[in-house]
């Protein structure tokens, strides 16, 4: 469990700063959010990737994503933390 966690919080780091370079504009979000960020786009992609190609069927729909899936799943999470903060862009 612990090796799980120290997995989440290293894969919440790569792919959160990740997004927020991939993604344009500017975004004053915190270490601790980047990270969340990530962990939240970890099971996101692991999410999409259970929809696109239903192959872990026994682990079921909430299951995490490895550094390609986190990176899309953060991107996707970050236009959505935007959209509701109600700055699309990034701009103050």
């Amino acid at each position: 469990m612990l090796g799980f966690l120290i997995y989440l919080f290293f894969i919440g780091i790569i792919a959160g700063y990740l997004a927020r370079l991939l993604v344009p504009g500017r975004d004053n979000i915190v270490f601790l959010r980047t990270v969340v960020l990530g962990i939240v786009g970890s099971f996101i992609g692991g999410f999409l990737g259970y929809l696109i190609f239903e192959n872990d069927i026994n682990q079921g729909s909430i299951q995490t994503s490895g550094l390609i899936g986190s990176i899309i799943g953060a991107v996707i999470a970050l236009l959505i933390y935007r959209k509701v903060k109600g700055d699309s862009y990034g701009r103050r």
